[in-house]
């Protein structure tokens, strides 16, 4: 299984047909995620892109983290796992 990288410090006018093409330098991408505000739809800075295997996955990481796109350096490293966040509840 391949694994899923955490894209930070984006433009607000990056698009995910952006991330895509530019990590397909990297290797095969499985998904790429533009995370966008729920009440705006706009992005939120930040994204995640999944790759078929870990050595692309490292790959991705050296090209990319630091490298600049759309006028801002990014940030590119392994995300970490989802934390369940639901709960609260009585």
């Amino acid at each position: 299984m391949g694994r899923r990288l955490y894209i930070g410090n984006l433009s607000f006018s990056t698009m995910e047909a952006d991330l895509e093409d530019l990590f397909k330098q990297a290797g095969t991408v499985v998904s790429c995620d533009l995370v966008l505000d729920k009440f705006t739809s706009k992005s939120r800075g930040f994204a995640f892109v999944e790759m078929s295997t870990d050595e692309e996955a490292e790959k991705a990481i050296q090209m990319f983290d630091g490298q600049d796109l759309d006028g801002r350096a990014l940030r590119v490293n392994e995300a970490r796992p989802r934390v369940d966040r639901r709960g609260g509840g009585f």
